[in-house]
């Protein structure tokens, strides 16, 4: 075994965290809290959901990556924030319970727009998406709905069919299966980020060693470990953006 690496307890809590490029302490939180390539990542969801079949209009996509930005990028994450902090931001609660209910409160206030405009069918979206953002991220009912297969449904497949039901008022075939893949991706999303969250956030060291089959030893160390994991997370929140842009250009300069 090897001395190990002590230093995995100073990890960032995430690997977007804390940028270099960001000089202001508050500045930085927020942006930790914002989680960029993970919101970015579901908002694009929410685009694909809508750009599946035509005609799109822009002031309902508009308005549905507007709520899910509130409600997923700003109120969830404040929720989850003042749920132990794993992010470790100085942010206080008080202002965490502001975000929260401030993005809550507008992503219902678009959501009953889009009723008046598209239906009924979307005030069922507003309630289930207002149940998925309290329970999940206050771990409510004893955290039975934060796992893995809830991740996937809430934040993978729950944009893509309201994405879609935005738009035309109703769900259909081609929405459902996009879902599908949105929950399997997320699913991935969820089976890459826990390992990378819990060595980030909650090992003190790493140690061992990895021996080739030439003989070759390598320490093994949080880096080598976070490595692989992070940037396979990169590379599918930036593919699915770069997807979810190219139905958009596609939908909308046909």
């Amino acid at each position: 075994m090897t001395d190990g690496d002590p230093g995995a307890a100073e990890l960032r809590p995430a690997y977007y965290a804390d940028p270099r490029f960001l000089r202001r302490r508050r500045v930085k939180d927020w942006w930790t809290l914002l989680h960029p390539p993970y919101t970015l990542w579901h908002l694009a969801y929410v685009v694909i959901g809508a750009c599946l079949t035509g005609p799109v209009r822009v002031s309902r996509l508009i308005a549905s990556v507007l709520a899910f930005f509130l409600a997923v990028g700003i109120a969830a994450h404040a929720l989850d924030e003042l749920h132990g902090r794993p992010l470790r931001t100085t942010i206080p609660d008080w202002v965490l319970v502001a975000a929260a209910v401030g993005g809550l409160g507008g992503a219902v206030a678009l959501g009953i727009v889009g009723v008046i405009q598209v239906g009924w069918v979307l005030a069922i979206f507003i309630v289930i998406g207002v149940a998925l953002a309290l329970s999940y991220n206050l771990e409510l009912f004893g955290a039975r709905l934060h796992s893995d297969a809830m991740f996937a449904a809430s934040w993978g497949a729950f944009p893509v069919l309201t994405g879609y039901a935005a738009q035309h008022g109703t769900i259909r075939a081609p929405a459902l299966f996009a879902a599908a893949a949105a929950y399997f991706l997320a699913s991935a999303q969820r089976r890459l980020s826990t390992p990378a969250r819990r060595l980030r956030r909650r090992t003190a060291s790493v140690s061992g060693t990895v021996v080739a089959t030439d003989g070759t030893v390598s320490d093994l160390s949080a880096a080598t470990i976070l490595g692989p994991l992070e940037g396979a997370l990169a590379a599918l929140s930036w593919s699915v953006v770069a997807l979810a842009i190219a139905l958009a250009l596609a939908r909308l300069h046909p």
